[in-house]
């Protein structure tokens, strides 16, 4: 993505501004963390995997916490990176940058048709009867809006859906814990920490219960990555983008295993169901009619939250593509207002697509769960390659490692414990027949890609752009570098000039 900041030294093409303030950045973060898959998709996790979702999310966070280190090792090693596309072109070869520049923003644009699906699914269950594409339209309409003032009124608008998030599932928390202490009884029995063993232990359906958990899980943290999209429009990139990393560890303390913990102890797992969001569930059971109520609009709200990060994060990534001469070039073209509102108008119109689907299969359910399948699957291909770009790193500029102020923990070594994890994963998509069709599906789009590729890389303009894409990165570094430089030879001549002071 051949974008400049203000400060490079690089320039002549359109370039982003860094709009984004820490506040951004961090709800940014946590709105990527808490999307869809938590609040409608837990339903399903439950009801498959009982007690022992508790350790799925433990389990997957954790894993991808080291992504997120990888991610922000790279990222931080050259400021004119402006997202993990850009790491990947200039450590594993243009290839990658193709390959994980569009399968990203295939992936968003999936996601985005999930999210409209939900949202359209809520809409009825508030307004019943209400055509499908009414509230499928309207949300397209109203992000498209949003996105094309500036990156400023993204993050402003991405805060507050974030914000709206944090605050549902602390009140969720805050309200479970009462019934809980207080012996609240409802059909199911009393509310009582010990609901989480009481029917049949924390592995009630046994190992494979366990691992049927993971399949609509892995889809609730999609997004995670968001914040390394974020890079090119960010303010203080080298202290934000650690500070929001680091905390994701909390977050999935926080938001995913404090409320699963406290869902369950309100409700036994068995009264859980798929397709239900298990925090409206929660609300209704405590009599609180007009909570659910308001439950079920910050549940709506979150799925436009995650819809709006879509349309953000495709737009930039079909922007960085035609920089690079990887998509056409009118996609590569600002706005006044320094938005690349072509690229907008693209992603909204292919999210609309999600209508058609839910009117094909007439099923929110099964609709929502063969598209999260193909997305979470894409989105492991993406996780891969930012591990696969720092091995890269590792390798070919371990000076560069050596002198990170953001090391990954673990290394090399922890990689291939992700990339373990991540095998294991896929094998998970093969034990149920629906997440197995659409893991079937999934390989169409990446012949797709490489029929692509083998026009797209021979092309002379392709190749000579790549070309001024490595020369601009170069010329960052030696620019980073000689003003590192610079500031040592400073401090050492300081230290030398006390010296002599102090003889």
């Amino acid at each position: 993505m051949t974008t400049h900041s203000p400060t490079s030294p690089g320039g002549g093409a359109p370039h982003l501004e860094r709009q984004l303030s820490n506040r951004h950045i961090q709800l940014i973060a946590i709105g990527g963390a808490i999307g869809t898959g938590l609040f409608m998709g837990s339903g399903k996790t439950i009801s498959a995997a009982g007690p022992s979702v508790i350790f799925v999310y433990m389990i997957i966070g954790f894993m991808l916490f080291f992504v997120m280190r990888a991610m922000g090792e790279l990222l931080l090693s050259n400021l004119n990176y402006k997202s993990f596309s850009d790491f990947a072109a200039d450590l594993l070869g243009p290839w990658a940058g193709f390959f994980t520049g569009w399968t990203y923003w295939f992936c968003w644009v999936i996601t985005g048709i999930a999210d409209v699906i939900a949202i359209a699914g809520y809409s009825r269950e508030l307004w019943p009867g209400v055509p499908l594409w009414i509230p499928g339209l309207a949300t397209v309409a109203i992000l498209l809006l949003l996105n094309l003032t500036t990156v400023k009124a993204f993050g402003e608008t991405e805060f507050w859906f974030a914000l709206i998030k944090i605050i549902a599932i602390a009140a969720l928390i805050i309200v479970g814990l009462f019934m809980i202490f207080t012996g609240f009884q409802s059909d199911a029995g009393p509310a009582t920490f010990t609901n989480l063993w009481s029917h049949g232990g924390f592995f009630p359906n046994e190992f494979m219960g366990f691992v049927a958990g993971f399949q609509i899980a892995v889809f609730a943290f999609v997004g995670i990555e968001l914040v390394g999209t974020t890079a090119a429009e960010a303010k203080n990139p080298e202290r934000n983008l650690p500070k929001a990393i680091n905390s994701i560890p909390i977050r999935v303390l926080l938001f995913y295993v404090g409320a699963l913990i406290i869902l369950m102890a309100v409700t036994p797992w068995t009264e859980f169901r798929a397709g239900h969001s298990p925090f409206i569930a929660m609300f209704s059971l405590a009599g609180l009619g007009a909570a659910a109520t308001v439950v079920n609009l910050v549940v709506l709200s979150s799925a436009m939250s995650s819809a709006n990060s879509g349309i953000y994060s495709t737009s930039r990534m079909v922007f960085g593509l035609a920089q690079e001469g990887d998509a056409p070039d009118v996609f590569g073209k600002l706005s006044r207002r320094k938005v690349p509102q072509n690229a907008l108008f693209l992603s909204c119109v292919l999210l609309l697509s999600g209508v058609v689907l839910m009117y094909a299969g007439q099923d929110v359910g099964k609709a929502f769960d063969m598209v999260t399948t193909v997305s979470a699957v894409c989105f492991v291909f993406v996780w891969s390659i930012i591990l696969a770009s720092y091995i890269a790193f590792r390798r070919r500029r371990p000076h560069l490692h050596e002198a990170s102020k953001f090391k990954m923990p673990g290394g090399v070594a922890m990689v291939w414990v992700v990339f373990a994890f991540f095998a294991f994963v896929i094998w998970t998509l093969t034990t149920q027949p629906d997440t197995l069709v659409a893991l079937l599906v999934t390989p169409v789009w990446f012949i797709l890609l490489g029929a692509a590729w083998f026009v797209l890389r021979r092309r002379p303009a392709h190749q000579a752009r790549f070309a001024t894409f490595q020369a601009e990165l170069q010329a960052d570094q030696d620019f980073t570098d000689a003003a590192a430089g610079k500031a040592v030879r400073t401090g050492a001549a300081a230290e030398a000039g006390e010296e002599r002071v102090n003889r």
